[in-house]
């Protein structure tokens, strides 16, 4: 998902489809205003959430949109989906227009529940999934067999993937009773979760996402509902 910047000159000239020789003439006019802004500076950048107009027409006036979901059991972390319901079809208010600009950040499984992030701005879904930021992933993990301190060590070290040829970061892992247990993780393989705790042969029979780096999953929200962030958690998740 990369974000879209183009120069006002290049912008203004494929939205109203003329030379970009007209362009130059109607900044130095002043007919070409960015965010309520009068823009004359040929090489202006407009990126993808501010506000453009031209001789009173709004050309671009997108809105960036960050949601939080208590994801269900049983609903697939798609957009679209031939076999499933998906998490945009729970969503309600949203025009189609808005609905089909939102991706999904770090997509949870068809049977894992809990915290989900949807936006439509590419350049912070980006900076949040990104292994540089080492944003944080805890999750609350419930398993068909008896935990031992085994497991704290082994997670901790890491876990080789033979099919990727890879070595999983560091995770960790909280024994919160028998057969449950808190797991935080600084990646998102497919399926870790499970495959780290496939080397126990022990099943995952529940997974439920908490939390994603400092915003916590709002108690308030029932499975399959929504709510919109605060600026406040946008800035502190990937400010």
């Amino acid at each position: 998902m990369q974000t879209k910047s183009f120069r006002i000159d290049r912008y203004i000239s494929k939205k109203r489809n003329i030379n970009r020789r007209d362009v130059k003439l109607m900044l130095a006019q002043g007919r070409i205003i960015m965010n309520g802004e009068t823009i004359r500076d040929v090489s202006t950048m407009v990126e993808e959430f501010d506000c453009v107009q031209c001789d009173g027409e709004v050309l671009q006036d997108k809105k960036p949109l960050y949601i939080m979901m208590n994801k269900p059991l049983g609903i697939v972390s798609a957009t679209k989906d031939e076999q499933h319901k998906t998490v945009i079809s729970l969503l309600n208010g949203y025009s189609v227009a808005v609905l089909e600009s939102l991706h999904i950040v770090g997509r949870l499984d068809l049977n894992t529940s809990g915290l989900l992030l949807l936006t439509n701005d590419g350049y912070w879904s980006r900076r949040l999934m990104s292994p540089e930021e080492k944003v944080d992933k805890v999750y609350r993990v419930r398993l068909e067999n008896a935990l031992t301190r085994e497991y704290i060590s082994a997670f901790s070290e890491g876990m080789y993937f033979a099919f990727e040829d890879v070595m999983t970061r560091p995770a960790e892992l909280e024994i919160l009773s028998n057969k449950v247990a808190r797991v935080t993780l600084f990646e998102g393989k497919y399926h870790q979760i499970k495959r780290m705790f496939g080397r126990f042969r022990n099943p995952v029979m529940a997974l439920h996402r908490e939390s994603i780096g400092n915003l916590i999953l709002d108690e308030h929200l029932a499975p399959g509902q929504s709510r919109e962030l605060s600026p406040e958690e946008v800035r502190s998740i990937a400010g």
